[in-house]
């Protein structure tokens, strides 16, 4: 296939949530087709199933300004810009009216399997450039398919892959047999089925970020109230409690998530959590009533527990897209590019800055990782960052160089030293704290956790 007729093929974007469907509206706001095949059955499939989670950033700053003007002609009216939504909220009042808005450009049930260079696998350096792409998916069925497109944009996300309970990164010893009694999600405690399994019993939460903030004070309130009595929670960190442990409070600029901090805080204080920090899990086992027991690497084991909540981030799914040349930093399995700019182990403090295209390209060119994908491991991602970053990648598609390196964006400072970092997705990961002030050695923390400086 010659180069004309491959810059008439569309864009296929991968994936139709937030970053996804921003990329498609501002490919049709440059008059490019995109094509986007979403695994789900529905628009943010993978924001539904935190629907019951509130996002950090109000209205304002999670509608991307390219899908509201796609929108507006629908008579689409934006909810109140101050008002803070659930992922519930998100995906109904504003991602699938924008889905719909696409029509026939989004497929759904569509979970692709491979990318390639048509003729070409990932060794051959022929012509390269000049073939077009071919995606490889399969339907809910098991049916295969396959499309042709220009140009990819992966917003897949890392929502599919959690972290594991081990803290070499590899599951621990027994947590795959023992997954009937761990979670690796924000409970939803008022769905009636999981608010039994976890009224009434003790629960290890594992994990540093805003996801294990939000389980504790979702446990500490279970515990307030008429059924759950007995409602206790141990709260495992790898690292040290040190004044920024829960994140930036009042300072921080982002007020819910500063919020959410001192409800945990508030868990740990009012005797509804215990927190036990330098605990590393190396092994899962159960005991004569098949509670878990967890084994930390020096051998210490922990009180036994009827439930384990696992919230140590999320990685990114790399396995479709092993036929392309990709450029990816070797710890956070980000773009070589960006990796420096989002570091945890170099930026616990202050500013992720707006990116775009140039931080953003691969050795396979026209290949673009995007929204949390594109974070690799880092836990710092906001949905600003992720509609930036497609706003510049459409440009660039389009030949408008001059937008593609214009920054359109400002993001609120941090106002945090570490804690559980920049994003509106529940996928904080335990780097969040790195650079940090850390206690060694397991040490268990009664009511009042010590305070400390970064």
């Amino acid at each position: 296939m010659n180069a004309t007729a491959t810059t008439d093929l569309p864009v296929l974007v991968i994936g139709a949530g937030p970053t996804g469907l921003a990329a498609a509206a501002h490919l049709v706001d440059r008059g490019i087709a995109p094509l986007v095949l979403e695994a789900g059955p529905a628009a943010g499939a993978a924001v539904r199933e935190w629907a019951h989670v509130r996002l950090f950033s109000p209205w304002g700053e999670v509608v991307d300004p390219a899908a509201e003007k796609l929108l507006a002609p629908t008579g689409w009216v934006k909810p109140e810009p101050s008002g803070y939504p659930s992922g519930g909220d998100w995906a109904e009042l504003y991602l699938q009216p924008l889905a719909d808005v696409l029509g026939e450009r989004v497929r759904y049930d569509a979970r692709v399997t491979g990318v390639s260079r048509t003729g070409r696998d990932r060794i051959v350096d022929a012509d390269r450039e000049t073939q077009p792409f071919v995606i490889q998916y399969e339907n809910a069925d098991g049916r295969e398919h396959r499309v042709l497109a220009r140009a990819v944009i992966d917003a897949s996300g890392t929502w599919s892959t959690p972290g594991p309970a081990g803290g070499s990164g590899l599951a621990a010893l027994g947590e795959k047999s023992a997954t009937d009694h761990i979670a690796y999600r924000v409970p939803d405690l008022k769905h009636p089925a999981t608010r039994a399994r976890y009224a009434g019993k003790r629960t290890a939460v594992i994990g540093s970020g805003a996801s294990a903030f939000t389980a504790l004070a979702y446990l500490a309130d279970l515990a307030k109230s008429q059924d759950g009595t007995g409602t206790h929670a141990t709260w495992i960190l790898r690292r040290g409690i040190s004044g920024s442990t829960f994140g930036g409070g009042e300072a921080d600029q982002l007020p819910a998530r500063g919020a959410l901090g001192l409800a945990a805080k508030a868990a740990v204080d009012g005797g509804y959590a215990d927190a036990v920090t330098g605990f590393r899990t190396e092994a899962v086992e159960r005991d004569a009533d098949d509670r878990l027991v967890l084994i930390g690497e020096d051998g210490h084991r922990l009180d036994p527990v009827d439930e384990v909540i696992v919230l140590t981030g999320f990685r990114p799914d790399l396995s479709f897209l092993d036929e392309l040349r990709l450029g990816l930093d070797e710890r956070l399995q980000a773009p070589v590019e960006l990796a420096p700019l989002i570091d945890p182990n170099q930026h616990s403090c202050g500013t992720v800055y707006p990116h775009g295209v140039n931080e953003l390209s691969h050795p396979e060119q026209d290949v673009y990782l995007v929204g949390m994908k594109s974070y690799g491991r880092a836990p710092t991602f906001l949905a600003m960052t992720g509609y930036e970053q497609v706003r510049s990648i459409a440009a660039a598609l389009a030949g408008d160089r001059e937008a593609a390196e214009r920054v359109e964006l400002t993001l609120p400072e941090t106002g945090v030293c570490g804690g559980a970092g920049l994003f509106d997705q529940p996928e904080a990961d335990e780097a969040a704290t790195a650079g940090c002030c850390a206690t060694p050695g397991p040490l268990t923390i009664g009511a009042t956790a010590p305070t400390g400086v970064c």
